[in-house]
């Protein structure tokens, strides 16, 4: 028999009678008030002691101050239209359908905001070759589901489809009748290309009587799995396949357009099963998806032609092209790799920008014992050491990725004039070394980024676990990066295959000259010196001044990857003369020294992305006032000292740096940190991130983050709903009125009488 309920509490509503929050509650039912913000003290006293211009660098990042004018304006566009559809802030409320629905209707309102008002329109009306559509899905931050559509769809039918073939498909995608995804991924196979099992068997004949492609997957493991866009949202992909030809001969790995969906009702073609493939750590807006093929047949023209054909008769030919045409495909391959990096930078900086200012707003332990003023924890040193560093980075980032995007772009107009002879020669070296560089860079900065956005959420304590704090749905939506556009482990190989085969030509006494206008060309220098002068190589500094600056910092980084490449190039070639030199032995050997090659990787990269942050410096000098180059020089420093103080033990084992010189680099990362505080707001302001993209209780501009934390608490949509909780009718008031727990004496003694029987 249940007891009657307690007697009523003495109040009324709900338990948050705090004045500061009792003008959220009305009546009984639902928070539908917001408390006032104003701007917060402590983030307006940071702003004012800024030594520099923060405008100013503002334009510096977005490319001058027309282009900030103009991403503000699309950024307003967004933020404001009229149809709401772009409203960001009940996301954490929905079902992954209703979000993904919410996603696809953002992409066709943005295409439909970004055509009337003319973008694309000096491109043939291609809305995505615009110099302004990447700002444009920023503004929108959420991610699309259409995204593989112009991030690798289009750029591959540009690079590997001849012109018949770009004349007939690239107008599709233009007016958005064609969408499409990239489908190289299977189920069981990623980044061995050469293990993939999808097949496309040539047959002769067909409905045009010129031959056809049949489409299959043989085994489990050979259904794509992971394609962005490929679950719900595409119509056609771009299949990865083994091409079988009218002989029966394999010929490899080709790209073949494949129609997924009716283009018309959208409904899986006959053969085709398509679907997304569920729920991921983050990046749930995206249709990231699966496909099998049963016998699919396509038409022999599908399979993508600049490079290779095969005949009516099915025998296949590789393309007599010039040598600056592949390379000009491969090159526009690349550039996605130096977006990557630069968006490495972007996602660090909106991490960095919500930590910094939280940490100006936050305060914790008193100055003084008994004391009433406690400290803003930015003040704290070693929140410095964790947040500073990832701040210096999230700018190097943007120089890198701007020089990689740079010199990509200026290859590619070589290349192009070079079909017509009428400019200098792109090397074969100069591609593989961009290669190279691009391949350790992603690898390098995707993982720093991943890495610091965790950083950034623990950095912010317990707050940082709210889901509207903003950064738990950064760090979701960015671990994809370490793993897409080649494995972060992976990639490193990639790079250190280039670098030993220049190494292999110099040892050899063969011509280097080929490297001069190469990424790598320091590394010549370097270990000419090491090898002529190996007890001369050590760091001069002596004093922190000496140690203070980029030149010096640069060097340490330039031996060291010289250092270590030529420490692994002789234990490959000692473990080589062991044993026999069989193919399977190379690959041993090769296998055995992996964990060094991620080492000469990472000290390749980190010597570029010190070349390109203080030579990224240099080139905005015109551009600049002194203070906003000092602080962008303490940045640079502190990055370059930061990583030297995090890989002691490679610049003290070969004595390039001495005991007495590891404690001027600590000395000199602590001092930076000092500089670098009294400008930290005023940097990640630089950004310009608006509230609307950083989606932050604890980041925003204002800084009055309690205010809105208590909103986003009280005003998000579920369990807040009523005052009265969802399931305690059916299932909590069993306890506390019904009393299916209370304890009772005797029927417990009874229980443990018969438990004994």
């Amino acid at each position: 028999m249940s007891k009657a309920p307690p007697p009523a509490a003495t109040y009324a509503t709900p338990a948050l009678q705090n004045s500061h929050v009792a003008n959220l509650l009305t009546g009984t039912t639902a928070y539908t008030k917001q408390i006032t913000i104003t701007s917060n003290s402590d983030l307006e006293r940071e702003r004012n002691r800024c030594t520099f211009n923060a405008s100013t660098l503002t334009h510096m990042l977005d490319g001058g101050a027309t282009s900030t004018l103009r991403r503000r304006e699309l950024e307003s566009m967004i933020e404001n239209d009229p149809s709401g559809i772009f409203d960001n802030s009940q996301n954490a409320n929905m079902s992954r359908p209703e979000r993904h629905v919410r996603a696809l209707a953002k992409t066709v309102r943005m295409i439909e905001l970004a055509r009337s008002i003319g973008m694309g329109n000096d491109h043939d009306g291609h809305i995505i070759a615009d110099d302004f559509f990447g700002v444009l899905l920023a503004s929108v931050a959420d991610d699309l589901p259409a995204a593989l559509h112009w991030v690798m769809f289009v750029p591959n039918i540009m690079s590997l489809g001849d012109d018949e073939q770009q004349k007939n498909w690239l107008p599709l995608c233009r007016d958005w009748k064609m969408i499409g995804c990239y489908a190289q991924t299977e189920l069981g196979h990623g980044s061995n290309v050469r293990g993939l099992e999808t097949t496309a068997t040539f047959r002769p004949g067909g409905s045009a009587g010129d031959g056809e492609w049949v489409i299959h997957s043989p085994t489990l493991t050979s259904g794509k799995f992971w394609p962005g866009t490929l679950g719900r949202t595409a119509n056609h992909a771009m299949v990865i396949a083994r091409l079988i030809d009218g002989s029966g001969v394999d010929r490899g790995m080709q790209n073949f357009l494949v129609p997924l969906r009716d283009m018309r009702t959208h409904q899986p073609l006959q053969g085709v099963t398509v679907a997304d493939i569920g729920p991921k750590i983050g990046y749930n807006n995206m249709d990231n998806g699966l496909a099998y093929f049963d016998h699919v047949v396509i038409p022999r023209r599908n399979m993508a032609m600049r490079f290779a054909t095969v005949d009516e008769r099915g025998n296949f030919t590789k393309r007599k092209v010039s040598d600056a045409a592949s390379k000009v495909a491969y090159v526009t391959m690349m550039q996605v790799r130096a977006l990557i990096v630069n968006e490495a930078g972007k996602a660090l900086a909106m991490a960095v920008t919500v930590c910094t200012r939280y940490s100006a707003v936050r305060r914790q332990g008193f100055k003084e014992k008994g004391g009433k003023t406690e400290v803003q924890i930015l003040d704290y040193v070693q929140q410095q050491h964790r947040i500073f560093p990832l701040l210096a980075a999230s700018y190097c980032f943007f120089f890198t990725g701007r020089q990689i995007m740079q010199r990509l772009r200026a290859i590619e107009r070589i290349l192009v004039q070079q079909k017509a002879g009428t400019a200098n020669s792109v090397t074969k070296e100069m591609v593989a070394d961009i290669h190279a560089s691009s391949s350790c860079l992603k690898s390098f900065t995707t993982t720093i980024a991943a890495d610091g956005i965790e950083e950034c959420r623990k950095a912010c304590g317990g707050h940082g676990f709210l889901v509207s704090s903003g950064l738990p749905e950064l760090l979701g939506a960015y671990l994809q990066n370490p793993t897409v556009e080649g494995d972060n482990h992976m990639l490193p190989q990639q790079t250190v295959r280039v670098l030993l085969k220049m190494l292999q030509t110099l040892n050899s006494g063969g011509d280097v000259s080929a490297y001069k206008k190469c990424d790598s060309w320091y590394l010549v220098k370097e270990i000419q010196n090491i090898i002529s002068s190996p007890d001369t190589n050590m760091c001069s500094a002596e004093t922190l001044d000496d140690l203070l600056k980029g030149s010096t910092i640069l060097q340490a980084f330039r031996h060291r990857a010289a250092r270590l490449l030529l420490e692994l190039a002789g234990n490959i070639a000692e473990k080589t003369s062991n044993g026999s030199s069989s193919e399977t032995q190379q690959q041993n050997v090769w296998n055995q020294s992996l964990v060094q090659i991620a080492r000469v990787s990472k000290a390749h990269s980190l010597a570029l992305l010190m070349n390109h942050f203080l030579e990224g410096i240099e080139a905005e000098s015109s551009n600049l006032g002194n203070a906003e180059i000092r602080v962008l020089n303490d940045l640079a420093l502190l990055f370059g000292l930061y990583h030297i103080e995090q890989a002691m033990g490679d610049f003290l084992e070969d004595q390039y740096l001495t005991s007495s010189q590891s404690t001027l680099v600590r000395d000199s990362v602590l001092l930076l940190l000092k500089r670098v505080r009294i400008n930290a707001v005023g940097l990640v302001d630089a950004r310009d991130f608006t509230d609307f993209r950083l989606k932050s209780a604890l980041g925003r501009k204002d800084g009055n983050v309690y205010p809105a934390i208590i909103n986003e608490s009280l005003m998000t949509g579920g369990l807040n709903d009523q005052h009265v909780g969802p399931g305690y009718a059916e299932h909590l008031r069993k306890l506390t009125v019904d009393g299916v727990g209370e304890y009772h004496p005797a029927a417990a003694n009874t229980q443990l009488q018969h438990s004994r029987l």
